[in-house]
């Protein structure tokens, strides 16, 4: 079990960027919110948390605010409240003379505290703290690096999230990740990334959020790819995992009972058990062979008569590695999301151990993620 905690740096988000962190929480509480694996029981575990940084202009001074505190049960009404309600005029950058952002505190030390996380969700719950940020600051002092220890205590971890700005005055930014990646690396709970506010990677965070909120996460399966011509140098395949995606796509097939005679789908009747089948065309009764138990329809007219697996062995669990013989690639845009049969999978690159005990110095993780 974990617990999230978002700090947003609302001095340094940017109006188009804030409101696509705030989709992007919405998103990730709706998927928690309505996961099959989570909302089976009548109450969902609170592990979201929020809070915000802002300059208040009559103080002049920089203050964090707790925007949606973790109690008890999730309420998405409240959280959807809570982030809507986001301030959305506090992007207030302030400009060095060599024209680079001057970053300023985080106010961890207001978020890691007994009055903060450290009291959220009982002893036996993972925390996790992410900030999201268009700027480092510009140093890790002794105080910030005493409150980022005391959290590795508390098996606390502390992600920071940078979100870089195509933007002439930035010049110097590679050297202030270069020095705040240098103040960090000594603490095993601490980790930085860096991303272009992009729609696509948007969604690559949402999914590994939901992850980490998630307890019965399992293995993602391990999957090769395998084609009939070598992709680069004398390999030939990809290797792969695969994880059931988060909003399944629904397929466009539904059941349904035909009759073997003219492979006419039976009326509704059949299915309520209201009176033996009968056939559309002729009226005549239909005994238990003349039914055909497996077939699907597909839009308003097409019926597919599926093979019956009821006198099969019984359905094995698959083990990894999966492999895929390719015998030909189909283009993505000529597939119909409507004719999907089966549940959905996420396919994300995975580490190769043959390609990688190759010889030559080809970095073949790399070729594999850019391959799959």
């Amino acid at each position: 079990m974990v617990m999230l905690c978002f700090v947003l740096d609302l001095r340094s988000l940017s109006p188009p960027l804030l409101a696509d962190l705030k989709q992007l929480l919405l998103q990730l509480a709706n998927f928690y919110a309505t996961s099959p694996s989570l909302c089976q029981s009548n109450s969902l575990s609170d592990r979201i948390g929020l809070c915000y940084l802002f300059n208040n202009r009559v103080s002049s001074s920089d203050e964090l605010k707790i925007a949606f505190r973790p109690s008890g049960n999730f309420s998405l009404r409240d959280f959807h409240h809570a982030v809507n309600n986001l301030p959305i005029n506090e992007f207030l950058p302030e400009i060095k003379d060599s024209g680079s952002i001057c970053c300023r505190d985080v106010k961890l030390s207001s978020v890691l505290s007994d009055q903060g996380l450290y009291c959220w969700g009982g002893k036996d719950v993972m925390r996790k703290v992410i900030v999201l940020s268009s700027c480092l600051p510009e140093n890790v002092d002794s105080a910030l690096k005493k409150t980022l220890m005391d959290a590795a205590d508390k098996c606390v971890t502390v992600e920071f999230v940078l979100f870089e700005q195509k933007s002439g005055h930035l010049g110097d930014m590679q050297e202030h990740i270069n020095g705040f990646l240098r103040c960090i690396s000594d603490l095993d709970n601490c980790s930085f990334q860096t991303y272009l506010p992009d729609m696509k990677v948007f969604r690559g965070m949402v999914k590994r959020w939901l992850q980490d909120l998630k307890d019965d996460m399992e293995e993602p399966l391990q999957a090769r790819f395998v084609f009939k011509n070598n992709l680069f140098g004398s390999v030939n395949q990809i290797t792969c995992n695969l994880c059931a995606s988060v909003n399944q796509i629904i397929d466009g097939f539904s059941p349904c009972q035909t009759c073997r005679c003219h492979g006419i789908q039976l009326g509704n009747i059949v299915q309520d058990g209201i009176k033996d089948p009968s056939c559309p065309v002729t009226g005549h009764g239909l005994g238990t062979f003349d039914v055909i138990e497996n077939s699907v329809k597909v839009g308003e007219n097409t019926i597919l008569f599926m093979p019956s697996f009821q006198s099969s062995m019984k359905l094995q669990q698959v083990s990894s590695p999966i492999d895929f013989n390719i015998v030909e690639k189909t283009p993505l845009g000529s597939l119909d999301e409507g004719v999907i049969m089966g549940a959905s999978y996420v396919v994300t690159p995975s580490a190769c151990h043959e390609m990688e005990t190759s010889s030559d110095e080809i970095d073949h993780s790399e070729l594999n993620a850019q391959r799959a």
